[in-house]
């Protein structure tokens, strides 16, 4: 927190809501064991011993801090087409270096720690791109408690690497046949199981929404992000940022690094949402092509029709196919203080080869969306000021999609 009058980085309030947004809204059955669970993050957060195995297993098992990277090939390919003195020094926030190959690692071992001391003997979670199925499935193994994770019947299909994975973990994959049998009919399966096991299951939700207090805690848990790259930017050029980038589906890698810089004023930070094959078409940008609305217990911006119908997302990134967007973004686009621009498939596809090739690096396609944000802000930038993009995930779950939409075969 901050003792800052007019803080952007007091939010949410008691009842969970950053301006309009958030709240918890879920059935009466889950009331007492939401409060509960808020009643125990708030003591966890308070006892030093939770800090120190929290910061211990960052250490140790997760592999942190990641490395805050100086992309000098792909600031120099950006320069050559802009006038001399343009185009910022452009580093990366290396999530994909994390142990399980994305940021969804951070948040699981918060909340793993967090069910332990609540008692609880059970794990399930949803998964999109099957990246927070892998991390949950991974510190289930890690601390020895069964998880069931729902994943829906496309998403199986097309990251079969990771639903292997989360098998070889000792994990139940329960592939869900509802609706576009994508991330939000996989959350539904979750909660409903949820509300039938209350009494000995914890739902580690993988990004910042959901009913409060997830998107908060869910939030502080990945903030470890924003806190490294402050510090790390310090180190190397004695400033803070100009620019932070980062992918944005439900949310949690980008208010992760957001978050710490939230009051420093000269720092600009857009989420970049996946416009799928355009605004006028299939996508799952829900600041640019939304409304507000009610969903998985929190009010956000979402993909809806007239009657309130959620409509189907479409992204090629599994991880970003989400009808809505975590609540805490969708109260700082309304204020203004970040900016949310929409990628298509095609801008993200381009922006992941030109990452293969001129820094050895492999990029989830999520992240790719945040590098595609590149060519159209870089001319905004002097050569004297620094960019800092979240690479938050590894691509090597993305090959196929990749070579399937460039028309490869494997």
């Amino acid at each position: 927190m901050t003792d800052l009058v007019n803080s952007f980085r007091t939010q949410p309030d008691a009842e969970g809501h950053f301006g309009q947004f958030g709240g918890r809204y879920v059935a009466e059955t889950l009331m007492p064991l939401i409060l509960d669970l808020e009643a125990e993050y708030r003591a966890a957060k308070a006892d030093p011993e939770f800090k120190a195995e929290f910061d211990d297993l960052m250490k140790h098992y997760v592999g942190r801090p990641s490395p805050l990277y100086y992309a000098e090939r792909l600031t120099e390919h950006f320069r050559k087409g802009l006038p001399a003195g343009k185009g910022p020094k452009i580093y990366f926030k290396r999530e994909e270096l994390n142990h399980t190959g994305a940021h969804k690692i951070n948040n699981c071992i918060g909340q793993i720690l967090l069910a332990i001391r609540m008692g609880k003997t059970r794990i399930i979670a949803e998964t999109g791109a099957g990246q927070h199925g892998v991390a949950t499935a991974t510190v289930a193994a890690r601390f020895g408690l069964p998880c069931t994770i729902f994943m829906g019947a496309k998403d199986v299909e097309r990251q079969k690497p990771n639903v292997f994975r989360m098998k070889l973990l000792g994990a139940t994959v329960t592939p869900v046949t509802s609706g576009a049998e994508t991330l939000k009919d996989a959350m539904n399966e979750a909660l409903r199981d949820w509300v039938a096991n209350v009494h000995d299951t914890f739902y580690i939700i993988g990004t910042a929404a959901g009913p409060h207090p997830y998107p908060e805690l869910v939030r502080d848990f990945q903030s470890v992000i924003g806190t490294e790259a402050r510090k790390q930017i310090l180190e190397a050029e004695g400033r803070l940022p100009d620019l932070l980038i980062a992918p944005v589906g439900g949310g949690s890698n980008a208010i992760g690094l957001f978050h710490p810089f939230l009051d420093d004023k000269d720092v600009a930070m857009i989420g970049t949402e996946a416009a799928g094959h355009g605004l006028d078409k299939a996508h799952a940008a829900s600041l640019a092509g939304g409304s507000p609305g009610i969903l998985h217990g929190n009010k956000t911006y979402l993909l809806q029709d007239e009657d309130g119908q959620i409509t189907e997302a479409h992204s090629i990134s599994a991880g970003l196919d989400y009808p809505g967007i975590g609540p805490e973004h969708s109260w700082l686009h309304e204020i203004g203080r970040a900016s949310y621009l929409p990628i298509t498939d095609d801008e993200a596809l381009e922006a992941f080869q030109l990452c293969c090739k001129l820094e050895g690096i492999i990029p989830a396609l999520e992240s790719a969306h945040a590098l595609a944000a590149l060519p159209h802000k870089v001319a905004d930038y002097d050569a004297d000021q620094i960019v800092i993009v979240n690479l938050s995930g590894r691509g090597d779950k993305d090959i196929f999609t990749v070579a399937d939409a460039l028309g490869e075969t494997m």
